[in-house]
């Protein structure tokens, strides 16, 4: 396997490589891809620098041709891609069309935008004069994503930036870079010209040298907390555009007057579905104390009989394996404080039963009288561990659902319309479902949080375009005399 700069299939400058493992099946290496350095970055920038020149001055809706025959082509490919990404990541088959079918949106949805870039007139306070404002491309951007969705959450960045005119550097997770080359395919395919996409495989040396060369203008992130937090600091000093999208510790609320099979059915799909490793997970839910124990008792009869096992081998498999050795020590090691704080009441263990013990599975856990105070109420632990507190009241229930560094998702089970609404706006989040799971995001609606979720950018819809755009004003004065705005006007 190997980078995809200019056009063309490249070895890294290195010659070192590192491997890609099913963790579903630990003996799979899917193959040796390239750890690639600041000079294999550096030729990818060159690349898209040069691209931009042409690809700028594109007509956006001819760009936007190229994005939907993108679309078409990931939709013929969705079922051979969908098994690549349940391989190399360990999701199921239906989660990974999922996940590919979210690339089909956002292709089309940004094909379309590229006929509706517009920009906002204004009128003049002057005579014979005129205001206008446009949105022009910024340059190279820089896109660094996680492993968990390693199509869709690249296609939410990389089409709306290519449809604005920018070109890429894209260095997907070392977790999951076989679905990068395969988006490469695609945009090839799809007749994107030479250079305006790259693919730069490897480690956090890639990401840094990404994030710190001069020519790339704009850096979006997908990722941890405390990476984003660094990569936001070198941005600052370096005065680029960034946009993050960080970790989330997101709340499921269940009243009392809920439709309760439902909610037990939505906090089953929001806090295993993705093995728990969605940043909109439901890693957080909050029962009034009305339901507490008869709502317990038939959440951890059904998440008992969820079927764990591998995607491609497993037809009934419902959860698949955590990513890696890395990721399944630190959910354990969770999974033990979590003794030490509350109640475990299902799961707590790595589950090595026949074919699971190849891979690394973690059994669903939940823990009940968790505390506010409680490691796993506030830490994000990105994995199939549900923390369970009591509230007393409404307000109880919101209090605790904001009590949290993150502000991405949040979640609300109730049938009284004025409940609803006061979560709507009481609820300290980015996004917020009425009767539905914390996870569910549809790619023509904003996407991102607030705290220590994000920056305040929002990717998805009509608002990932204020990302990868810069604004220019235009005044266009046909007086034929010299008018000094509010010198001359006052």
């Amino acid at each position: 396997m190997k980078n995809y700069i200019n056009g063309q299939w490249r070895d890294s400058v290195t010659g070192r490589t590192f491997a890609n493992i099913n963790p579903a099946q630990t003996s799979d290496v899917i193959g040796a891809f390239p750890l690639s350095n600041a000079d294999d970055v550096a030729a990818a920038v060159t690349a898209a620098s040069s691209a931009f020149k042409a690809w700028r001055l594109m007509p956006a809706p001819k760009r936007g041709d190229i994005l939907r025959i993108a679309g078409d082509i990931f939709t013929r490919r969705k079922d051979e891609l969908a098994a690549i990404m349940t391989r190399e990541m360990g999701k199921t088959l239906a989660e990974t069309k999922g996940d590919i079918q979210e690339a089909i949106d956002t292709a089309y949805y940004a094909a379309t935008e590229t006929r509706r870039l517009f920009g906002y007139n204004a009128p003049s306070e002057m005579n014979n004069k005129m205001n206008m404002s446009f949105r022009m491309p910024i340059g190279v951007c820089g896109i660094i994503t996680a492993w968990n969705f390693p199509i869709a959450v690249p296609s939410w960045k990389i089409l709306p930036a290519l449809a604005c005119g920018n070109t890429v550097v894209f260095k997907p997770s070392d977790d999951s870079p076989y679905s990068a080359n395969i988006f490469a395919e695609i945009l090839e395919e799809a007749g994107l010209p030479t250079g305006v996409f790259n693919v730069v495989h490897g480690n956090g040396e890639a990401g840094s040298a990404i994030v710190e060369h001069p020519d790339v203008r704009v850096v979006g992130f997908t990722g941890s907390t405390t990476t984003g937090n660094a990569i936001a600091a070198r941005c600052g000093a370096l005065n680029k555009k960034v946009s993050l999208e960080m970790g989330g510790k997101n709340a499921q609320i269940v009243m009392p007057d809920a439709e309760i099979d439902l909610a037990i059915h939505g906090v089953l799909w929001g806090a295993f579905g993705t093995t728990g490793q969605r940043c909109t997970a439901t890693s957080r839910l909050i029962l009034h104390a009305a339901i507490h124990d008869t709502f317990i008792a038939e959440l951890t009869k059904q998440a008992s009989e969820l079927v764990l096992g591998n995607g491609l081998t497993n037809a009934a498999a419902q959860v698949g394996p955590v990513i890696n050795e890395r990721q399944l020590d630190k959910i354990l090691s969770y999974i033990e404080i979590g003794k030490s704080e509350a109640t475990c009441v299902l799961g707590g263990e790595r589950d090595l039963a026949g074919e699971n013990a190849n891979g690394y599975f973690v059994k669903p856990t939940i823990f009940t009288d968790v505390e506010r105070t409680d490691r796993i109420f506030q830490e994000e632990i990105f994995g199939p561990v549900l923390s369970v507190a009591k509230a007393t009241s409404f307000e109880h229930a919101i209090d605790l659902a904001n009590d949290s560094a993150y502000g991405l998702s949040s979640s609300i089970y109730t049938r009284d319309v004025n409940a609803a609404f006061r979560a709507i706006r009481d609820v300290e989040a980015g996004i917020t479902y009425i009767n539905a799971p914390t996870i569910g995001a549809e790619a023509h609606m904003p996407f991102g949080g607030i705290k220590g979720t994000g920056n305040g950018h929002r990717e998805g819809g009509w608002t990932v375009f204020d990302i990868f755009t810069e604004w220019k004003t235009v005044y266009v004065d046909f007086s034929g005399t010299l008018q000094r705005a509010q010198i001359d006007n006052y």
